[in-house]
């Protein structure tokens, strides 16, 4: 408990070093909303959710995608965000929850009073993604996707850069993006993911530009090559801007194609340090977006 105090007091202490920052250059424009994903602090939420939500709440966190744990309830989660004023917009959801009983999905998502929820991962077999595992994939989404639909919640996959398997023309990621029915099935892009797998989200964002309507905010080390597994060490996430992403022009194009929600996950090993680092970024850089 001492030492999360004493992580809290570091990243409190890191922000405020750049409170002093011109208010011009703070000011933040409307369409952009500072959110998180609460992964970004899986080694705390679930044994301290009071003291987590509170420096969410302190950083200037407008937004959570997330949900209950095995120690709190979705309805008290729910409770905790809304009484800091931080607004819970997007929840995650299993594969073979979304093939097997999709119902729960809705379920949750209404708990949570959430409009969006997103799908993380693909089963398959590890770095050998395949036309089979992406047809299955475009199958669960669409069915799945139209319930959700239904029932006032849009379904989004999350990219995890085995997508990016060579296929025809273009990569798999396509053929889940052309298969996919857009009145039932969208995306959140994750720039580390998309940049791992060898994809530039720059690209994707001007491919398809509707399509997209969440984005992971994370940034991956310089010089690392990424492969087709969707796997990485925390070593290679880094606080936004020090990385590889273009940031400057990502956010062009995500403006442009009207994406609303933006979360930080940092799935390094010092994310109480990265996440005021990154927030003071995107206060740099967000207000020159035209």
């Amino acid at each position: 408990m001492r030492k999360l105090t004493l992580q809290i007091i570091l990243s409190l202490f890191v922000l405020s070093i750049f409170a002093s920052l011109p208010a011009q250059a703070q000011k933040m424009p409307k369409w952009f909303k500072i959110g998180v994903q609460a992964y970004t602090y899986r080694n705390h939420i679930g044994q301290n959710p009071d003291k987590i939500l509170d420096l969410v709440r302190d950083l200037g966190i407008q937004e959570m995608e997330g949900g209950g744990s095995k120690t709190l309830s979705n309805a008290d989660f729910l409770k905790k965000c809304q009484d800091r004023g931080i607004a819970v917009v997007s929840t995650g959801c299993d594969y073979n929850e979304l093939k097997d009983n999709p119902a729960a999905v809705v379920t949750r998502a209404k708990e949570l009073g959430v409009k969006m929820v997103m799908c993380p991962w693909i089963p398959h077999q590890k770095g050998k993604f395949n036309l089979q595992d992406a047809k299955n994939a475009v199958d669960v989404f669409n069915k799945a996707g139209k319930l959700l639909k239904e029932n006032g919640v849009t379904l989004c996959y999350h990219n995890h850069g085995f997508e990016f398997q060579p296929y025809m023309d273009g990569t798999l990621m396509d053929y889940l993006v052309q298969k996919t029915d857009p009145k039932y099935v969208s995306f959140e892009m994750d720039i580390f993911w998309t940049i791992h797998g060898g994809a530039s989200p720059a690209s994707l964002l001007r491919k398809y530009p509707s399509r997209f309507k969440m984005m992971h905010l994370k940034d991956i080390k310089k010089g690392v090559t990424g492969d087709l597994t969707g796997g990485s060490g925390p070593e290679n996430d880094v606080v936004l801007g020090t990385g590889q992403a273009d940031y400057e022009t990502i956010f062009k194009l995500a403006k442009k194609n009207g994406i609303k929600h933006y979360f930080i996950e940092d799935e390094s090993d010092k994310e109480m340090e990265n996440v005021p680092l990154s927030i003071a970024f995107l206060k740099k850089i967000i207000p020159t977006i035209k």
